[in-house]
């Protein structure tokens, strides 16, 4: 391991998580100050941890996958224990634990959330808080890669340590024109994002800090109701609609802007993804129609959380952990799947779930017909078997962990709705959960422990599992 090249990258992301903080101090100042002196002491401390870091000289420029996977968990890490912070310093949030794992929320795009009055707390932490969603939704690490391009094309054991789905590709051969691309994608939605909401009547405020949630499928709002507050059918239905295009693969986008309209069209992860949500707005609509009274009514709450659950965003309209069983049971199923890969939204990824189905019916298939080869394809292309292999142990180790995380959760003695929920929605990166955790619930009611237990599983999830565990392996840092 060239632990000195690690120490240096993790030091260029600090350097940009420095400078993005200088946004909400500007905020804080417009508003009144009243949290500026403790943004602005993080942002010292946050910039002179970078420059230290970053000033360390390595023997070798060589990035290995294993130096890329090191430095994209390391950075997450340290990007959380240094963003929490402003919320410590300032008093908002006096616990580090309930600050690191607000924080870890916010740059895994999670949303989950340990305080009971979100709107006490001042303009500048809320701006911060909601910017860690859009900060984190593209990755930090790829916004480091287009903003400090100086590893050519070895920097892909960064982009492919960070970046969401089995198979991650580049869309030019250069890694950092690849991240601009993208970012230059994110950017164009976020601005149109902002523009509608400010038409539907929001205040600049509201509008960027809702972007930011949406456009990293985060989910903090800086109301207590959430979105629920506005009481706006044209604001929910706006959100809704850019859930969905911030769930979808933006690569696939990119073949659009290109003029490929038969790929983007033809794609069947896309035409699956859009299929279940259909899917389930029908029948969880359906099901909680008696208590609304009108089709249209269900239809337009079952709309949008069905969209904020399976983008993995976690606002709310209504308090979905009260509906039928039914649909509580759809809503875990959306929570479990997510969106697509290449997305800034988690679960397990549709594309996983494509695969692990056609794996299974080939199972099948081979257990009647022994001799039979069958070759799985997806989009016409036979799937590499390498490809399947990691699926499926990403399958394996996604279960394990969320069995194991349950366990140590119920240790507080919570009902197994709200531990189960708790750990599902974190490692999925959805924001609220089930029972006690619901939209109208919040996740102070957990001990230290099931807090840093949780932040671990946000952790994992955000960044596909394998980044983190590999921290743990003594192997990876020997040379």
């Amino acid at each position: 391991m060239n632990i000195r090249l690690v120490i240096r990258l993790i030091g260029s992301v600090l350097a940009v998580e420095g400078l993005l903080m200088f946004l909400p101090l500007l905020v804080s100042l417009y508003y009144g100050g009243v949290d500026y002196p403790a943004i602005l002491l993080s942002i010292a401390i946050v910039l002179a941890a970078g420059v230290l870091l970053g000033s360390v000289r390595a023997k070798s420029e060589l990035l290995r996958p294993r130096e890329g996977l090191a430095v994209v968990a390391a950075s997450w890490v340290l990007v959380s224990l240094f963003g929490a912070l402003p919320f410590v310093i300032h008093g908002s949030i006096p616990s580090f634990v309930d600050a690191f794992f607000e924080t870890v929320s916010g740059f895994t795009t999670t949303g989950s959330t340990v305080l009971a009055d979100v709107e006490a707390v001042p303009r500048g932490l809320l701006f911060w808080r909601s910017f860690t969603h859009w900060a984190g939704g593209m990755g930090v690490l790829v916004l480091s890669l287009a903003l400090i391009p100086k590893m050519g094309a070895r920097s892909i054991h960064l982009m492919r340590a960070e970046s969401p789905g089995p198979s991650p590709d580049r869309l030019v051969p250069r890694v950092a024109k690849t991240a601009k691309i993208l970012y230059k994608i994110y950017l164009g939605m976020s601005a149109l994002l902002v523009v509608a909401l400010m038409l539907c009547g929001l205040d600049w405020f509201d509008a960027l800090t809702h972007m930011f949630s949406t456009a990293g499928t985060g989910g903090f709002s800086t109301y207590n109701q959430s979105v629920g507050h506005f009481q706006n059918l044209a604001v929910e239905m706006v959100l809704g609609v850019s859930m969905v295009a911030f769930g979808v693969n933006f690569s696939i986008y990119y073949l659009l802007i290109l003029g490929h309209f038969r790929g983007f069209f033809k794609n069947s992860e896309l035409r699956t993804f859009v299929s279940i949500v259909a899917a389930a707005t029908v029948l969880i609509a359906l099901n909680i129609l008696p208590g609304y009274g009108n089709f249209f009514t269900a239809l337009r709450y079952s709309f949008f959380q069905v969209t904020t659950l399976i983008s993995t965003t976690g606002f709310a309209t209504a308090d979905f952990a009260v509906w039928p069983v039914f649909s509580r049971a759809v809503i875990v199923f959306l929570m479990f799947v997510g969106s697509c890969a290449g997305s800034t939204a988690g679960g397990i990824k549709v594309v996983r779930a494509q695969l692990l189905w056609k794996n299974l019916r080939r199972d099948i298939h081979q257990s009647i017909h022994p001799n039979a080869v069958r070759v799985i394809k997806l989009d016409g292309k036979p799937v590499d078997e390498k490809i399947m292999s990691g699926v499926t142990g990403f399958f394996y180790a996604y279960m394990l962990i969320t069995m194991l995380a349950t366990i140590v959760v119920s240790l507080d003695g919570h009902s197994l709705e709200t531990s189960f929920s708790a750990v599902l929605t974190t490692i999925s990166n959805v924001g609220p959960g089930l029972g006690q955790v619901g939209p109208k619930g919040n996740f102070s009611i957990f001990s230290d422990l099931s807090k840093i237990t949780l932040s671990m599983c946000m952790l994992l999830g955000r960044l596909e599992i394998f980044p983190i565990l590999l921290l743990f392996v003594p192997s990876a840092w020997r040379r």
